[in-house]
Formats: structure tokens, sequence, C-alpha cells
């Protein structure tokens, strides 16, 4: 499946997705930087958000999770992946996390870590004389 994946990620490398083979059990992240903040936003449907480990460490930011199958039953078809994820990101100097913030709503977690009052964009003003 591996060297399948391989081979259609050559042919194809425009494609906006990845194949299921290679990002399974990957929950997708958007990351978008503003003035005030960098903004982390990941899909984490059918986890439970007390359940979520968030932790900084020096510069970089690790979510885990885990979400158990159903014990009863006899599959007949399983597409949904389970067991535990983990991502991390490196954060940038201009931010500060120690002031991160995170809150989870309908299975998407945000998080929130603000810049670094001295890497904020600020206005100066232009005295004209005469």
């Amino acid at each position: 499946m591996a060297e399948l994946n391989r081979l259609l990620d050559a042919a194809l490398p425009t494609m906006p997705f990845q194949w299921a083979g290679s990002s399974l059990g990957v929950p997708p992240v958007d990351l978008v930087e503003t003035q005030d903040a960098l903004v982390l936003t990941m899909d984490l449907p059918g986890y439970d958000p007390k359940a979520l480990d968030l932790q900084v460490e020096g510069d970089v930011l690790t979510v885990r999770a885990e979400r158990e199958a159903p014990a009863s039953g006899t599959w007949l078809r399983q597409e949904r992946t389970f067991g535990s994820i983990a991502r991390s990101f490196v954060l940038p100097p201009t931010v500060d996390a120690t002031k991160c913030e995170a809150k989870s709503e309908h299975g998407v977690l945000t998080i929130t870590v603000p810049r670094r009052e001295e890497a904020r964009p600020r206005t100066i003003n232009v005295t004209v004389k005469g």
C-alpha cells in the first residue's frame, strides 16, 4: 500500500488531498497567522475534549488524543480510525506559548497562541512640521 501511495503521489503531485492510506489516523489541521496570534484548528470528531492532552515543551506544541473502538459486535466495515494520535508543531519565536488558549466545539479543537507584544505590528505616527 505504501508503494502504491508513493507512486500515486509522484504521478499526481498537484492533488489537494492525501490518499486515504497515507493520511490514515492523522487529523487535518489549519494553521493561520494573524496580526495578534497563531491559530491552529484541528478536526477531532469523536474524541472526548476532556481527554485531550496539549503540551508545550520549548518551542514545540504537541496535541495528543485517543479514541477507543466500540467493543461489541462484528466489524463489517471499518473506515474510521481508533486509537491514539499525536501531532507536533514547532512554534515561531514571535509567539508567547505560555499564554496558549484552547477550546473544543463540535469536534473542532482551536488553539490560539498570542504573539509576543514586541513581535506585533505597530503604527508609527509621522509628525509634520511647517
